[in-house]
């Protein structure tokens, strides 16, 4: 039998991302040590006190039927996160609801949303499920350009006319994922009031809420006046406490947009395991000193990886937030040329930044999940690599 992917399928180019794991395993088949800073996933531990739930919950055999949805405990400690973290009143009771992973979220938004015909308003560069999500959902995609001389900031009142009459929603991630750039207040108040204008569903994605350097405040879009009226916000406790694997987030804001989603979900899935749901409330309502501490590591690791590239030459923005590092590469090199070259000829992965969108040419994200030490180590191979390689054009 031979088996057709669907049109939507096969609009999807292959992922840069398993062309990546090709290269980084052909690299180690050839006996290279290759350092990864390709996968943004969190190297570090979640806190005791999550375990020790996950640990004390999933010993009681009763709790291993469907949970359907998520509990009223978890809705109320994502209130409660909200207030503390970010001084934003949340009711639990219908501005909340738990997902599987943030991701999972946005993928399925698009569907439960758009129809054929509609445009989504997407960050370029920005995560791939962004125009993936829209693709499955049959829409279209109008990319916002995020460029260096404007802050890596979109700029609204670019966009046509003609393609706003037809948008439906937009994305927006502050701090985001390639580009580890923060949005002001101000900004954010404009973005309100001109999804109000336009009538768009703003979604703010925002997973690396808990990720950012140097003392700069954690900024929640739903913190701006008018927000809930026009957006949600996706958050999830993957790099927040360590817990990526457990597959577990929520979105807050618009009860309308909330109630959409919802109705999808509950057509498709069955609720997320009870431990899980309970070792998250944990983290959620924690003293939240593991955040501060967990802040303090992955700046060190940053300012590890940037001084190692300063001394190879290679002077690179210092990254506010994320786990990220967004980074321009050398001049005379294409972003996949670039990088590729780095896991066959240095034996350190990153990812090219056109991966994300036209936009991100010209740069490479790299992933500071590694010890301060094996960064340094990169950053010596990268070195090594600057002054006997030359681009090929």
């Amino acid at each position: 039998m031979q088996l057709i992917a669907s049109e939507k399928v096969q609009s999807m180019a292959t992922s840069i991302f398993t062309e990546l794991a090709n290269k980084k395993r052909q690299a180690i088949n050839k006996g290279v040590d290759v350092i990864d800073l390709s996968v943004g996933s969190p190297d570090m531990a979640p806190p005791d006190y999550v375990v020790d739930t996950l640990v004390k919950y999933s010993q009681d055999t009763t709790r291993y039927g469907y949970t359907l949805k998520g509990l009223d405990e978890f809705h109320q400690a994502v209130q409660y996160f909200y207030k503390k973290r970010y001084d934003v009143d949340i009711n639990s009771d219908d501005e909340v609801l738990q997902l599987m992973g943030s991701q999972d979220g946005l993928a399925h938004l698009a569907t439960a949303i758009i129809d054929p015909g509609d445009y989504v308003l997407v960050p370029d560069p920005g995560y791939p499920i962004y125009e993936h999500g829209v693709t499955i959902a049959g829409g279209s995609i109008y990319p916002m350009p995020l460029l260096e001389d404007n802050d890596f900031l979109p700029k609204l009142d670019e966009i046509p006319v003609h393609i706003l009459e037809k948008t439906k929603m937009m994305i927006i991630s502050y701090p985001g994922n390639p580009v580890t750039a923060l949005a002001s207040k101000g900004f954010f108040e404009e973005v309100v009031e001109f999804a109000k204008k336009h009538q768009i569903l703003v979604v703010h994605d925002f997973a690396y809420s808990e990720l950012i350097w140097d003392g700069r405040p954690s900024l929640s879009f739903m913190s701006v006046e008018g927000a809930k009226d026009v957006g949600i916000e996706f958050n999830s406790l993957s790099k927040t406490f360590n817990m990526a694997g457990c597959r577990i987030g929520y979105a807050v804001g618009n009860k309308e947009a909330l109630k959409v989603l919802a109705t999808f979900k509950s057509n498709i899935d069955y609720g997320i395991f009870y431990p899980i749901q309970m070792a998250a409330v944990a983290a959620l309502t924690s003293d939240f000193q593991v955040l501060d501490e967990q802040v303090k590591e992955y700046e060190k690791r940053r300012d590890a990886l940037l001084a190692g590239l300063e001394k190879a030459g290679w002077k690179v923005e210092k990254s506010p937030a994320t786990m990220f590092v967004w980074a321009k590469i050398p001049a005379g090199w294409s972003s996949r040329e670039f990088a590729f070259a780095l896991i066959e000829k240095a034996g350190v992965a990153v990812v090219p930044g056109d991966a994300f969108g036209a936009q991100g040419e010209g740069y490479v994200r790299m992933a500071i999940v590694q010890p301060s030490e094996k960064l340094t180590q990169a950053a010596e191979r990268i070195r090594l690599f600057l002054n006997t390689n030359q681009p090929s054009k």
